[in-house]
């Protein structure tokens, strides 16, 4: 199966492909109540780490895990798999997932958050149209219309909380980036995929962003060390949790899943952050945010893979 085609036979695998990616969306759907939680101005004093720090301490924090759950899988895996090391698409996704959680963090300070999270859902919309335009893969009607139901969910989602302000253009358009960033690692790491195992492929790329990170947060941030328990225990819970669990759980669907419909699975994301946001820190839910969530899980059953027609 090609990873940019938008057919797939439903086999077996599929089922498991599909909770792997399901679960990662909701492990990175958490990540802002982590963010908030690093970021918190407690009683006055300084944030606990500036955004980019904590960007970096995201990735980096997890690879000795990475590293050995990468270990664990090539030794398991057949003699004749796969395990090309730091393919180009494996370089490029460490590269464009940096330029992701950077612009990520310049829209946040940038713009308001509703804002920000809005134009970064427009990942799967990048996603489709490389595929479509520039890779000149086909792309099915029911993957369209299953991104444009998503798309309007997640602006039900989010949409009554968008400001429209000159003054934040700036922000709008880094969150634009952010999608762009994001969308392209879908692309990247389902091409990496082909040639290396899921643990290999976060592995390395989580090397790369560290490394790109760790001298963005060096330039920019004036706290790049946590000084409180609260700051560190939500710094190790981000990266286990949403770097760990969601872009490996991500990695391990890619390599069965078509890029296109992975990323509409992943406006989840959108609908994990608004429960967690209820539930944790009491964020109000509405009747509108509810029907967008439900119009989103439509969106995904609509564009979810067909069975391959064959040949008449």
């Amino acid at each position: 199966m090609s990873p940019t085609s938008t057919t797939a036979r439903l086999e077996p695998g599929l089922a498991s492909a599909f909770a792997a990616l399901s679960l990662g969306a909701v492990a990175m759907g958490i990540s802002p109540i982590f963010v908030r939680f690093a970021s918190a101005d407690m009683g006055g004093t300084p944030a606990d780490v500036g955004p980019f720090a904590s960007a970096f301490w995201r990735v980096s924090l997890c690879l000795p895990l990475l590293y050995a759950w990468m270990r664990i899988e090539e030794r398991r895996a057949p003699t004749d798999t796969p395990r090309v090391r730091f393919s180009k698409a494996s370089i490029l996704g460490g590269i464009v997932f940096a330029g992701d959680l950077f612009f990520w963090h310049l829209a946040i300070l940038k713009t308001t958050v509703a804002n920000a999270t809005f134009f970064a859902t427009m990942a799967p919309l990048f996603v489709v149209l490389t595929v479509w335009l520039v890779l000149r893969h086909q792309v099915s009607r029911g993957t369209f219309l299953g991104l444009g139901l998503c798309l309007l969910g997640g602006a039900a989602l989010i949409g009554q909380s968008l400001q429209a302000d000159p003054g934040r253009i700036e922000g709008d358009l880094y969150g634009i980036a952010t999608a762009f960033f994001f969308g392209m690692y879908f692309l990247a790491a389902s091409r990496a995929r082909k040639t290396a195992g899921a643990a290999r492929v976060t592995f390395e790329a989580g090397l790369i962003t560290s490394a790109i990170l760790l001298v963005i947060a060096v330039l920019f941030d004036t706290r790049v060390i946590p000084q409180t328990g609260q700051g560190i225990a939500a710094l190790l819970a981000m990266s286990y949790v949403s770097h760990a669990g969601g872009q490996g759980l991500l990695a391990i669907a890619l390599g069965r899943l078509p890029a296109t419909f992975s990323s509409l699975v992943i406006f989840l994301e959108a609908i994990a952050a608004a429960v967690f946001g209820w539930a944790v820190l009491g964020e109000a839910l509405t009747l509108v945010q509810a029907l967008g969530g439900a119009l989103i899980l439509f969106g995904i059953w609509v564009a979810r893979p067909k069975p391959e027609t064959q040949a008449k």
